[in-house]
């Protein structure tokens, strides 16, 4: 049983992956205006743009993990392929 609920924790698809990163983005840019707010001028501006960067990042190497264990996935179906 907490195999099935960790599974749903498991990001498998692309697409799943985007719409991560999409909920990521939202919350990072609504912290990123808080931040102009709360600290007016270049600090509050430098904050936002941490922000931002901080989703670009985090978002590449979501999706590089991704197709990192899909090709892991394919290598081992194909040398169990070619076992058979």
């Amino acid at each position: 049983m907490l195999r099935k609920i960790g599974r749903l924790f498991v990001i498998k698809t692309r697409w799943e992956a985007y719409l991560i990163i999409y909920a990521l983005a939202l919350g990072a840019m609504t912290r990123g205006a808080h931040y102009t707010v709360q600290y007016p001028g270049l600090g509050g501006w430098l904050l936002f743009a941490a922000t931002a960067g901080a989703v670009f990042l985090g978002g590449a190497k979501i999706l590089d993990a991704i197709r990192y264990e899909q090709e892991k996935r394919e290598a081992e179906a194909a040398k169990e392929a070619g076992e058979s």
